[in-house]
């Protein structure tokens, strides 16, 4: 990719239409609630890291060997799709979730979703993923027209070694392709090894270029 210009903008918006979401990610533009941003650099532990959004083919999507390896280990997994709501579950494995942090730890579950995450300020579903009748992992997904944002995922430490956060991002691809949807956009990656690389781990991927504006493939890791 070219080398990376420096962006950093945000604004706020109470309702985004479908249409208009699919255009504002494919701008790189994520947002957590009202709150729409875009930028291309972030200090972590000390280091700055260039940052590119990412996006999945979905149409061309196969998982890789590793991939369905986590998806049969959790054949036992039940699925409750539903709007997005918050409830005294989600905020309890959110602090468990939020302990494994060792910087910009994260304050609540509103902080990323706000107080009313099923339509605002766009239609957003939470992707549950339960033992029997215990809550392990929930994903929150936005949808729109023609493509699908991964916004935020929480597990239950105690089942890490079920590699929730791929296991819900795979039933996230899962869903938008389903429904017809062309792309997820499943977050921010970096150039160097970082927390969230296994975001990068899926095929085929796509990355925004800031310098030209547009989404050129890339070579998972």
């Amino acid at each position: 990719m070219s080398p990376v210009s420096r962006i950093d903008e945000c604004g706020l918006a109470g309702h985004v239409t479908g249409a208009s979401m699919d255009a504002l990610w494919s701008q790189g533009w994520r947002h957590q609630g009202k709150l729409f941003f875009r930028y291309s650099h972030c200090v972590m532990q000390g280091v700055e890291h260039d940052i590119i959004p990412l996006r999945i083919d979905l149409a061309q999507f196969q998982m890789r060997k590793s991939q369905r390896r986590v998806w049969r280990r959790n054949e036992d997994v039940r699925w409750v799709v539903e709007p997005a709501m918050l409830d005294d579950a989600m905020h309890t494995m959110f602090e468990r979730h939020a302990s494994r942090f060792d910087e910009n730890i994260p304050t609540c579950l509103q902080d990323f979703l706000g107080s009313e995450p099923a339509h605002t300020p766009g239609e957003c579903l939470a992707v549950k993923a339960l033992l029997g009748d215990e809550l392990i992992a929930v994903s929150f997904m936005d949808v729109g027209e023609q493509a699908a944002s991964s916004v935020y995922a929480i597990f239950e430490p105690d089942h890490a070694k079920r590699a929730l956060g791929t296991l819900t991002l795979l039933k996230e691809i899962d869903l938008a392709r389903s429904a017809g949807m062309n792309y997820l956009y499943h977050g921010y990656g970096t150039h160097a090894p970082g927390p969230y690389d296994y975001k990068k781990q899926f095929s085929p991927l796509e990355g925004y270029d800031w310098e030209t504006w547009r989404w050129q493939e890339m070579k998972p890791d």
